[in-house]
């Protein structure tokens, strides 16, 4: 079964560009044009990495920018099913509720979708969206939140309990493959040290039927709970 595939952490699009050597490649439609962080920057680096892979055709949209008229966004209508993937660097206003229903059609047909970072910052209000992700970064009220302890266990802390998203300071960080059996990691070891980033942590959301990839400590010294910066999730229709 095809499946929707929220990954938090840029390191993870390198998951997706394993297997080159396939016949025929895959159409990958990044979406940017608002967020917190800068787009402008890392959509040309995703767009580049992606194509050099050898595995992706790779288009770019945009959408209208913050705060832009109701007409400026009226021209804005992705084309999701001429693709296979939808990679989210978007983190801003709304999408029309035409484009939202295009979005759910896409992946509930088995499209994949890919969350880059602080793409998974948007959309709160979206009720099928955050069924699509997972998880994102919302406070403690929102949703349940999924860490592991030492023993590599899945913990389940329930919507009120616990901190809501965040992340520490920057640093470099182990991650650890939860399932080495799935398609994105398969030859890759079991774990690696990933370069100094920010990594987010306490994320909260539906989280069903969620299948984690890979966890990561969010904190540099203090003894914490490790949290996922990979998952999958199952199409959501």
């Amino acid at each position: 079964m095809r499946r929707s595939l929220a990954i938090l952490a840029v390191f993870a699009i390198s998951l997706l560009s394993q297997n080159a050597d396939a016949a025929d490649k895959l159409r990958l439609l990044i979406v940017d044009g608002q967020n917190n962080h800068n787009w402008k920057a890392t959509t040309p680096i995703l767009q580049e990495f992606l194509s050099r892979s050898g595995r992706f055709e790779v288009s770019v949209v945009t959408t209208p920018p913050n705060k832009s008229p109701a007409e400026a966004w009226n021209g804005f209508r992705p084309k999701f099913a001429d693709f296979q993937v939808v990679l989210s660097n978007y983190n801003g206003e709304l999408w029309p509720e035409p484009v939202q229903r295009d979005l759910e059609k896409f992946v509930g047909g088995g499209g994949g979708l890919v969350i880059v970072h602080a793409a998974n910052n948007a959309f709160e209000q979206w009720s099928d969206f955050n069924k699509m992700i997972g998880l994102g970064w919302r406070g403690a009220g929102f949703g349940d939140r999924i860490t592991t302890n030492d023993a590599g266990e899945v913990v389940r802390t329930p919507k009120g309990q616990g901190p809501g998203a965040g992340h520490g300071p920057q640093h470099e960080f182990a991650i650890r493959l939860r399932d080495t059996a799935h398609p994105v990691v398969k030859g890759m070891p079991a774990e690696w040290l990933h370069a100094k980033d920010e990594l987010y942590h306490g994320q909260r959301g539906p989280a069903a039927d969620m299948r984690l990839i890979a966890t990561a400590c969010g904190f540099p010294t203090a003894r914490a709970r490790s949290s996922p910066p990979s998952w999958g999730t199952p199409n959501t229709r």
